[in-house]
Protein backbone atom coordinates (compact mmCIF):
# COMPACT_ATOMS: atom_id res chain seq x y z
CA UNK A 1 0.00 0.00 0.00
CA UNK A 2 1.31 3.40 -1.15
CA UNK A 3 2.01 6.05 1.60
CA UNK A 4 -0.55 8.23 -0.01
CA UNK A 5 -3.40 5.57 -0.15
CA UNK A 6 -2.21 4.77 3.43
CA UNK A 7 -3.16 8.39 4.47
CA UNK A 8 -6.33 8.67 2.43
CA UNK A 9 -7.68 5.73 4.28
CA UNK A 10 -6.35 7.05 8.41
CA UNK A 11 -8.68 10.35 6.71
CA UNK A 12 -11.84 8.15 5.90
CA UNK A 13 -11.31 6.79 9.52
CA UNK A 14 -11.49 10.12 10.91
CA UNK A 15 -14.20 10.99 8.96
CA UNK A 16 -16.08 8.21 10.47
CA UNK A 17 -15.00 9.01 14.08
CA UNK A 18 -15.51 12.31 14.02
CA UNK A 19 -19.65 11.09 12.76
CA UNK A 20 -19.53 9.32 16.77
CA UNK A 21 -17.92 11.66 18.48
CA UNK A 22 -18.50 15.30 20.00
CA UNK A 23 -15.91 18.21 18.11
CA UNK A 24 -14.45 18.67 21.13
CA UNK A 25 -13.71 15.13 21.64
CA UNK A 26 -12.72 14.77 18.30
CA UNK A 27 -10.21 17.58 18.44
CA UNK A 28 -8.58 16.76 21.76
CA UNK A 29 -8.01 12.85 20.82
CA UNK A 30 -7.81 12.40 16.93
CA UNK A 31 -7.03 15.57 15.32
CA UNK A 32 -3.60 15.70 16.99
CA UNK A 33 -2.85 11.45 15.76
CA UNK A 34 -0.68 10.92 12.83
CA UNK A 35 -1.11 8.26 10.40
CA UNK A 36 2.68 6.87 10.45
CA UNK A 37 2.55 3.47 8.02
CA UNK A 38 0.79 0.28 7.75
CA UNK A 39 2.82 -2.46 7.23
CA UNK A 40 2.06 -6.14 7.39
CA UNK A 41 -1.69 -5.55 8.63
CA UNK A 42 -0.18 -3.33 11.45
CA UNK A 43 -0.88 0.22 11.54
CA UNK A 44 1.08 2.66 13.36
CA UNK A 45 -0.35 5.93 14.56
CA UNK A 46 2.06 8.92 15.89
CA UNK A 47 0.31 10.20 19.26
CA UNK A 48 1.83 13.31 21.48
CA UNK A 49 1.55 12.06 24.51
CA UNK A 50 1.19 8.60 27.26
CA UNK A 51 -1.81 10.06 27.97
CA UNK A 52 -3.41 10.23 24.55
CA UNK A 53 -2.69 7.10 24.64
CA UNK A 54 -3.64 5.65 27.63
CA UNK A 55 -7.17 7.52 26.76
CA UNK A 56 -7.54 6.26 23.08
CA UNK A 57 -7.19 2.94 24.96
CA UNK A 58 -9.71 3.32 27.96
CA UNK A 59 -12.22 5.26 26.39
CA UNK A 60 -12.52 4.90 21.85
CA UNK A 61 -10.77 1.47 21.77
CA UNK A 62 -14.32 -0.36 20.12
CA UNK A 63 -14.73 2.40 18.02
CA UNK A 64 -10.98 2.29 16.85
CA UNK A 65 -11.38 -1.36 16.21
CA UNK A 66 -14.78 -0.96 14.45
CA UNK A 67 -13.14 1.67 12.22
CA UNK A 68 -9.85 0.31 11.37
CA UNK A 69 -12.22 -2.76 10.26
CA UNK A 70 -14.40 -1.17 7.87
CA UNK A 71 -11.78 0.76 6.16
CA UNK A 72 -8.40 -1.52 6.73
CA UNK A 73 -9.82 -4.92 7.03
CA UNK A 74 -9.70 -7.53 9.87
CA UNK A 75 -6.97 -8.20 11.32
CA UNK A 76 -5.59 -4.96 11.32
CA UNK A 77 -3.14 -4.86 14.45
CA UNK A 78 -2.49 -1.09 15.77
CA UNK A 79 0.74 0.16 17.33
CA UNK A 80 1.53 3.61 19.13
CA UNK A 81 4.42 6.09 18.22
CA UNK A 82 4.30 8.13 21.27
CA UNK A 83 5.85 11.39 21.11
CA UNK A 84 8.00 11.30 24.67
CA UNK A 85 10.68 14.32 24.21
CA UNK A 86 9.38 17.24 21.97
CA UNK A 87 12.50 19.22 22.06
CA UNK A 88 14.99 16.24 20.35
CA UNK A 89 11.77 14.95 18.68
CA UNK A 90 12.06 11.46 20.21
CA UNK A 91 9.59 8.75 20.32
CA UNK A 92 8.85 5.55 21.56
CA UNK A 93 6.56 2.81 20.40
CA UNK A 94 4.11 0.38 22.39
CA UNK A 95 1.71 -2.13 21.53
CA UNK A 96 -1.89 -1.36 21.57
CA UNK A 97 -4.12 -3.99 23.73
CA UNK A 98 -4.69 -7.17 22.07
CA UNK A 99 -8.49 -6.34 21.92
CA UNK A 100 -7.21 -3.53 19.90
CA UNK A 101 -7.20 -5.88 16.92
CA UNK A 102 -9.80 -4.90 13.73
CA UNK A 103 -12.74 -7.44 13.91
CA UNK A 104 -16.09 -7.20 12.39
CA UNK A 105 -18.05 -5.39 15.21
CA UNK A 106 -20.47 -7.43 17.25
CA UNK A 107 -23.61 -4.73 15.78
CA UNK A 108 -22.38 -5.90 12.32
CA UNK A 109 -21.92 -9.20 12.76
CA UNK A 110 -25.08 -9.95 14.24
CA UNK A 111 -27.33 -7.84 13.40
CA UNK A 112 -29.44 -5.46 15.66
CA UNK A 113 -30.95 -8.81 16.39
CA UNK A 114 -33.48 -9.12 19.38
CA UNK A 115 -31.20 -11.67 22.43
CA UNK A 116 -32.50 -15.06 22.02
CA UNK A 117 -32.23 -16.90 24.80
CA UNK A 118 -31.09 -20.12 22.84
CA UNK A 119 -27.59 -18.04 22.06
CA UNK A 120 -27.14 -17.67 25.85
CA UNK A 121 -27.91 -21.12 28.04
CA UNK A 122 -26.29 -20.66 30.53
CA UNK A 123 -25.89 -17.77 32.91
CA UNK A 124 -21.93 -17.26 32.04
CA UNK A 125 -22.92 -16.99 28.32
CA UNK A 126 -25.11 -14.04 28.87
CA UNK A 127 -22.92 -10.81 28.46
CA UNK A 128 -24.52 -8.19 31.01
CA UNK A 129 -23.01 -5.61 29.20
CA UNK A 130 -22.75 -3.78 32.39
CA UNK A 131 -19.46 -1.23 32.75
CA UNK A 132 -17.36 -2.29 35.24
CA UNK A 133 -15.31 1.07 35.73
CA UNK A 134 -18.77 1.94 37.22
CA UNK A 135 -18.84 0.62 40.60
CA UNK A 136 -19.41 1.96 44.07
CA UNK A 137 -16.12 1.83 45.01
CA UNK A 138 -15.45 5.50 42.78
CA UNK A 139 -19.10 6.62 43.24
CA UNK A 140 -18.78 9.32 45.76
CA UNK A 141 -22.13 10.04 48.17
CA UNK A 142 -22.74 13.14 49.18
CA UNK A 143 -26.34 14.66 50.66
CA UNK A 144 -27.86 14.82 46.67
CA UNK A 145 -27.84 10.75 46.01
CA UNK A 146 -27.20 9.55 49.20
CA UNK A 147 -31.24 8.10 49.26
CA UNK A 148 -30.38 6.24 45.78
CA UNK A 149 -27.00 4.87 46.81
CA UNK A 150 -27.85 3.30 49.98
CA UNK A 151 -31.11 1.63 48.19
CA UNK A 152 -29.36 0.75 45.51
CA UNK A 153 -26.51 -0.99 47.73
CA UNK A 154 -29.65 -2.92 49.70
CA UNK A 155 -30.97 -4.22 46.16
CA UNK A 156 -27.38 -5.26 45.62
CA UNK A 157 -27.33 -7.11 48.77
CA UNK A 158 -30.83 -8.85 48.44
CA UNK A 159 -31.90 -8.51 45.05
CA UNK A 160 -35.98 -8.64 44.41
CA UNK A 161 -36.03 -9.31 48.67
CA UNK A 162 -36.57 -6.12 50.08
CA UNK A 163 -39.02 -3.62 49.06
CA UNK A 164 -37.53 -1.87 46.43
CA UNK A 165 -38.52 -3.45 43.42
CA UNK A 166 -38.40 -1.94 40.69
CA UNK A 167 -35.96 0.42 42.28
CA UNK A 168 -36.83 3.88 40.04
CA UNK A 169 -33.74 6.09 40.03
CA UNK A 170 -34.71 9.71 38.28
CA UNK A 171 -32.64 12.45 38.06
CA UNK A 172 -31.37 15.16 34.88
CA UNK A 173 -28.56 14.54 32.98
CA UNK A 174 -25.01 13.58 34.14
CA UNK A 175 -25.70 12.98 37.60
CA UNK A 176 -24.87 9.67 38.15
CA UNK A 177 -27.53 7.17 37.00
CA UNK A 178 -26.07 4.97 35.02
CA UNK A 179 -22.89 4.70 37.19
CA UNK A 180 -24.97 3.73 39.96
CA UNK A 181 -27.43 1.50 38.69
CA UNK A 182 -24.13 -0.14 36.67
CA UNK A 183 -22.65 -0.67 40.41
CA UNK A 184 -25.91 -2.51 41.77
CA UNK A 185 -25.41 -4.80 38.59
CA UNK A 186 -21.41 -5.43 39.41
CA UNK A 187 -21.88 -5.66 42.67
CA UNK A 188 -25.13 -8.21 42.33
CA UNK A 189 -22.46 -10.30 39.61
CA UNK A 190 -19.70 -10.60 41.96
CA UNK A 191 -22.09 -11.75 45.28
CA UNK A 192 -25.06 -14.33 43.06
CA UNK A 193 -22.37 -15.40 40.11
CA UNK A 194 -26.15 -17.64 39.37
CA UNK A 195 -27.97 -14.75 38.39
CA UNK A 196 -28.61 -13.46 34.82
CA UNK A 197 -28.24 -9.56 34.88
CA UNK A 198 -28.78 -7.39 31.96
CA UNK A 199 -28.25 -4.06 31.51
CA UNK A 200 -29.47 -2.74 28.32
CA UNK A 201 -30.61 1.10 27.42
CA UNK A 202 -34.40 1.65 26.50
CA UNK A 203 -33.12 2.88 22.97
CA UNK A 204 -31.29 -0.61 22.58
CA UNK A 205 -34.60 -2.65 24.18
CA UNK A 206 -36.36 -0.75 21.60
CA UNK A 207 -33.93 -1.23 18.54
CA UNK A 208 -34.12 -4.83 19.58
CA UNK A 209 -37.82 -5.05 19.70
CA UNK A 210 -38.21 -3.86 16.26
CA UNK A 211 -35.94 -5.99 14.67
CA UNK A 212 -37.82 -9.00 16.65
CA UNK A 213 -41.02 -7.32 14.94
CA UNK A 214 -39.51 -7.44 11.17
CA UNK A 215 -38.04 -11.10 11.84
CA UNK A 216 -40.89 -12.45 13.37
CA UNK A 217 -38.97 -13.54 16.57
CA UNK A 218 -41.36 -11.59 19.22
CA UNK A 219 -41.65 -14.48 21.22
CA UNK A 220 -38.26 -15.17 21.64
CA UNK A 221 -37.42 -11.51 22.50
CA UNK A 222 -40.23 -11.72 25.28
CA UNK A 223 -39.28 -15.03 26.12
CA UNK A 224 -35.27 -13.61 26.81
CA UNK A 225 -36.15 -10.91 28.29
CA UNK A 226 -38.52 -13.09 30.98
CA UNK A 227 -35.50 -15.48 31.49
CA UNK A 228 -33.38 -12.06 33.44
CA UNK A 229 -33.22 -12.31 36.94
CA UNK A 230 -31.92 -8.77 37.63
CA UNK A 231 -33.09 -6.33 34.51
CA UNK A 232 -31.43 -3.01 34.36
CA UNK A 233 -33.04 -0.15 31.87
CA UNK A 234 -31.61 2.97 31.75
CA UNK A 235 -33.35 5.81 30.09
CA UNK A 236 -37.11 4.60 30.48
CA UNK A 237 -38.99 7.81 29.36
CA UNK A 238 -37.77 7.08 25.82
CA UNK A 239 -40.05 4.32 26.10
CA UNK A 240 -42.98 7.82 25.85
CA UNK A 241 -45.49 7.31 23.18
CA UNK A 242 -43.93 4.01 21.48
CA UNK A 243 -47.24 2.01 22.44
CA UNK A 244 -46.17 -1.35 21.33
CA UNK A 245 -43.11 -1.28 22.94
CA UNK A 246 -44.75 -0.16 26.33
CA UNK A 247 -46.76 -2.76 25.86
CA UNK A 248 -44.26 -5.49 25.49
CA UNK A 249 -42.30 -4.34 28.22
CA UNK A 250 -45.40 -4.49 30.36
CA UNK A 251 -45.73 -7.82 29.80
CA UNK A 252 -42.08 -8.69 30.60
CA UNK A 253 -42.10 -6.39 33.85
CA UNK A 254 -45.39 -8.07 34.83
CA UNK A 255 -43.68 -11.45 34.75
CA UNK A 256 -40.50 -10.54 36.25
CA UNK A 257 -42.20 -9.06 39.29
CA UNK A 258 -44.64 -11.73 39.62
CA UNK A 259 -41.75 -14.60 39.54
CA UNK A 260 -39.30 -12.50 42.25
CA UNK A 261 -36.66 -10.80 39.77
CA UNK A 262 -35.50 -7.46 39.99
CA UNK A 263 -36.22 -4.39 38.08
CA UNK A 264 -34.23 -1.27 38.45
CA UNK A 265 -34.92 1.45 36.22
CA UNK A 266 -33.88 5.35 35.52
CA UNK A 267 -35.33 8.34 34.12
CA UNK A 268 -34.65 11.58 33.52
CA UNK A 269 -38.10 12.73 35.43
CA UNK A 270 -40.09 11.16 37.85
CA UNK A 271 -43.30 8.90 36.76
CA UNK A 272 -45.40 11.95 37.29
CA UNK A 273 -44.19 13.54 34.76
CA UNK A 274 -43.90 10.40 32.04
CA UNK A 275 -45.64 12.15 29.47
CA UNK A 276 -46.69 9.48 26.79
CA UNK A 277 -46.43 6.65 29.22
CA UNK A 278 -49.82 4.78 29.57
CA UNK A 279 -50.85 4.54 32.96
CA UNK A 280 -51.05 0.64 33.62
CA UNK A 281 -46.62 1.08 33.17
CA UNK A 282 -46.68 4.06 35.57
CA UNK A 283 -48.93 2.45 38.27
CA UNK A 284 -46.08 -0.29 38.68
CA UNK A 285 -43.24 2.03 38.35
CA UNK A 286 -44.63 3.18 41.68
CA UNK A 287 -45.06 -0.32 43.33
CA UNK A 288 -41.37 0.05 44.46
CA UNK A 289 -39.20 2.68 45.56
CA UNK A 290 -38.89 6.12 43.62
CA UNK A 291 -35.49 7.89 44.49
CA UNK A 292 -34.29 11.24 43.07
CA UNK A 293 -30.46 11.94 42.31
CA UNK A 294 -29.70 15.35 42.48
CA UNK A 295 -27.22 17.77 40.93
CA UNK A 296 -23.89 17.72 43.40
CA UNK A 297 -23.15 20.62 45.62
CA UNK A 298 -19.98 22.60 45.80
CA UNK A 299 -18.40 19.91 48.06
CA UNK A 300 -19.77 16.91 46.52
CA UNK A 301 -18.07 18.27 43.23
CA UNK A 302 -14.94 18.89 45.04
CA UNK A 303 -14.75 15.38 46.35
CA UNK A 304 -15.53 14.48 42.66
CA UNK A 305 -12.84 16.19 41.74
CA UNK A 306 -10.49 14.76 43.65
CA UNK A 307 -11.34 11.23 43.20
CA UNK A 308 -10.82 11.60 39.76
CA UNK A 309 -7.95 13.18 40.21
CA UNK A 310 -6.12 10.33 42.50
CA UNK A 311 -7.01 7.63 40.18
CA UNK A 312 -5.98 8.55 37.48
CA UNK A 313 -2.55 9.77 38.81
CA UNK A 314 -2.98 13.57 37.87
CA UNK A 315 -1.66 16.22 40.57
CA UNK A 316 -3.82 19.43 40.08
CA UNK A 317 -3.50 22.70 42.28
CA UNK A 318 -5.92 22.52 45.52
CA UNK A 319 -6.98 26.31 43.86
CA UNK A 320 -7.67 24.51 39.87
CA UNK A 321 -10.28 21.70 41.84
CA UNK A 322 -12.00 24.55 43.71
CA UNK A 323 -12.08 27.02 40.83
CA UNK A 324 -14.12 24.16 38.59
CA UNK A 325 -16.22 22.84 41.22
CA UNK A 326 -17.71 26.76 41.93
CA UNK A 327 -18.11 26.81 38.00
CA UNK A 328 -18.78 23.98 36.60
CA UNK A 329 -22.20 22.85 38.20
CA UNK A 330 -24.59 21.14 35.78
CA UNK A 331 -23.40 17.25 36.36
CA UNK A 332 -20.66 14.90 37.33
CA UNK A 333 -20.15 14.30 33.17
CA UNK A 334 -19.13 18.12 32.85
CA UNK A 335 -16.95 17.74 36.11
CA UNK A 336 -14.53 14.92 34.47
CA UNK A 337 -14.81 16.00 31.29
CA UNK A 338 -13.20 19.15 32.36
CA UNK A 339 -10.39 17.31 34.21
CA UNK A 340 -9.71 15.39 30.67
CA UNK A 341 -9.55 18.27 28.78
CA UNK A 342 -7.23 20.13 31.10
CA UNK A 343 -4.97 17.33 31.04
CA UNK A 344 -5.26 16.79 27.30
CA UNK A 345 -3.93 20.44 27.02
CA UNK A 346 -1.51 20.59 29.05
CA UNK A 347 0.18 17.21 27.81
CA UNK A 348 -0.47 18.26 24.25
CA UNK A 349 0.79 22.27 24.56
CA UNK A 350 3.27 21.12 27.55
CA UNK A 351 1.60 23.68 29.76
CA UNK A 352 0.86 23.99 33.84
CA UNK A 353 -2.72 23.04 35.00
CA UNK A 354 -3.53 26.89 36.21
CA UNK A 355 -5.77 29.05 36.69
CA UNK A 356 -5.53 30.25 33.36
CA UNK A 357 -5.61 27.26 31.65
CA UNK A 358 -8.75 26.02 33.73
CA UNK A 359 -10.47 29.29 33.28
CA UNK A 360 -9.71 28.69 29.25
CA UNK A 361 -11.71 25.01 29.26
CA UNK A 362 -14.36 25.81 31.27
CA UNK A 363 -15.34 28.92 28.97
CA UNK A 364 -15.00 26.26 25.81
CA UNK A 365 -17.04 24.08 27.68
CA UNK A 366 -19.99 26.30 28.73
CA UNK A 367 -20.28 27.47 25.37
CA UNK A 368 -20.71 23.90 24.36
CA UNK A 369 -23.84 23.32 26.56
CA UNK A 370 -25.38 26.80 26.00
CA UNK A 371 -27.28 25.39 22.81
CA UNK A 372 -29.18 22.45 24.40
CA UNK A 373 -32.16 22.31 23.01
CA UNK A 374 -35.89 22.63 24.02
CA UNK A 375 -37.68 19.43 24.42
CA UNK A 376 -41.64 19.59 24.56
CA UNK A 377 -41.64 18.81 28.00
CA UNK A 378 -39.93 21.88 28.94
CA UNK A 379 -41.85 23.58 27.47
CA UNK A 380 -45.03 22.08 28.67
CA UNK A 381 -43.43 22.78 31.97
CA UNK A 382 -43.13 26.05 31.66
CA UNK A 383 -46.24 27.01 30.18
CA UNK A 384 -48.15 25.56 33.14
CA UNK A 385 -45.85 26.78 35.40
CA UNK A 386 -46.83 30.53 33.78
CA UNK A 387 -50.43 29.54 34.04
CA UNK A 388 -50.13 28.09 37.79
CA UNK A 389 -51.69 24.87 36.00
CA UNK A 390 -50.87 21.52 37.32
CA UNK A 391 -49.45 19.40 34.40
CA UNK A 392 -51.79 16.61 34.87
CA UNK A 393 -54.91 19.24 34.23
CA UNK A 394 -53.73 19.21 30.85
CA UNK A 395 -54.19 15.43 30.26
CA UNK A 396 -58.01 15.35 31.18
CA UNK A 397 -60.78 15.44 29.14
CA UNK A 398 -62.09 18.88 30.44
CA UNK A 399 -63.44 21.78 28.05
CA UNK A 400 -62.47 24.51 30.32
CA UNK A 401 -60.80 27.31 28.48
CA UNK A 402 -57.97 27.92 30.74
CA UNK A 403 -57.15 24.61 30.00
CA UNK A 404 -57.70 23.97 26.70
CA UNK A 405 -55.58 27.73 26.02
CA UNK A 406 -52.65 26.22 27.93
CA UNK A 407 -52.39 23.09 25.60
CA UNK A 408 -53.17 25.42 22.78
CA UNK A 409 -50.30 27.23 23.75
CA UNK A 410 -47.57 24.44 24.69
CA UNK A 411 -48.27 22.83 21.66
CA UNK A 412 -48.08 26.20 19.12
CA UNK A 413 -44.62 26.48 21.44
CA UNK A 414 -43.71 23.62 20.89
CA UNK A 415 -43.59 23.00 16.97
CA UNK A 416 -42.23 26.51 17.15
CA UNK A 417 -38.87 25.94 18.98
CA UNK A 418 -38.39 21.60 18.13
CA UNK A 419 -37.96 19.39 15.84
CA UNK A 420 -40.74 17.49 16.96
CA UNK A 421 -43.82 16.01 14.93
CA UNK A 422 -47.18 17.18 15.13
CA UNK A 423 -47.88 13.52 16.11
CA UNK A 424 -45.29 13.22 18.92
CA UNK A 425 -45.65 16.88 20.37
CA UNK A 426 -50.30 16.01 20.63
CA UNK A 427 -49.03 12.33 22.20
CA UNK A 428 -46.60 14.67 24.49
CA UNK A 429 -49.69 17.23 25.17
CA UNK A 430 -52.64 15.85 26.32
CA UNK A 431 -52.26 12.46 24.67
CA UNK A 432 -54.02 14.65 21.06
CA UNK A 433 -53.63 13.67 17.62
CA UNK A 434 -51.76 16.02 14.63
CA UNK A 435 -54.82 17.51 13.71
CA UNK A 436 -55.46 18.98 17.45
CA UNK A 437 -51.77 19.99 17.44
CA UNK A 438 -52.74 21.88 13.75
CA UNK A 439 -56.13 23.36 14.85
CA UNK A 440 -54.05 24.84 18.26
CA UNK A 441 -51.21 26.41 16.22
CA UNK A 442 -53.67 27.84 14.33
CA UNK A 443 -55.47 29.16 17.45
CA UNK A 444 -52.76 30.55 18.80
CA UNK A 445 -51.07 32.88 15.60
CA UNK A 446 -54.94 34.17 14.86
CA UNK A 447 -55.26 35.62 18.47
CA UNK A 448 -51.64 37.01 18.76
CA UNK A 449 -52.33 39.11 16.07
CA UNK A 450 -55.19 40.44 17.02
CA UNK A 451 -54.99 40.25 20.98
CA UNK A 452 -51.81 42.43 22.58
CA UNK A 453 -52.41 40.88 26.03
CA UNK A 454 -52.42 37.39 24.83
CA UNK A 455 -49.00 37.80 22.75
CA UNK A 456 -47.48 39.68 25.83
CA UNK A 457 -48.15 36.28 27.61
CA UNK A 458 -46.38 34.02 25.02
CA UNK A 459 -43.65 36.64 24.66
CA UNK A 460 -42.96 36.48 28.27
CA UNK A 461 -43.18 32.47 28.33
CA UNK A 462 -40.71 32.43 25.23
CA UNK A 463 -38.38 34.60 27.03
CA UNK A 464 -38.44 32.40 29.95
CA UNK A 465 -37.76 29.28 27.91
CA UNK A 466 -34.45 31.00 26.71
CA UNK A 467 -33.34 32.10 30.44
CA UNK A 468 -33.89 28.07 31.47
CA UNK A 469 -32.16 26.77 28.14
CA UNK A 470 -28.83 29.24 29.02
CA UNK A 471 -28.62 27.73 32.34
Amino acid sequence: MTVQNHVVLWERCLKIIGDNLSESSFNTFFKSIIPVEYNGKTLTLGVPSHFVCEYLEEHYLDLLRSTLYRVYGEGTQLVYKILVDKTNNQTVEQEASNRSTAVQPREIRKGNTAPNILQAPAVQDLDPRLIPNYNFENFIEGISNKLSRTAGEAVAQNPAKTSFNPLFIYGPSGVGKTHLINAIGTRIKELYTDKRVLYVSAHLFQVQYTDSVRNNTVNDFINFYQSIDVLIIDDIQEFATLTKTQNTFFHIFNHLHQTGKQLILTSDRPPVMLQGMEERLLTRFKWGLIAEMEKPNVELRKQILWSKVYRDGLKFPEKVIDYIAENVHESVRDLEGIIISLMAHSTIYNREVDIDLAERVIKKAVRMVENKPLSVEDILDKVCDHYQIDISAVFTKTRKREIVQVRQIAMYLAKKHTEASSAKIGQLIGKRDHATVLHACKMVEGQLQVDKGFRNQVEEIEVALHKRNKK
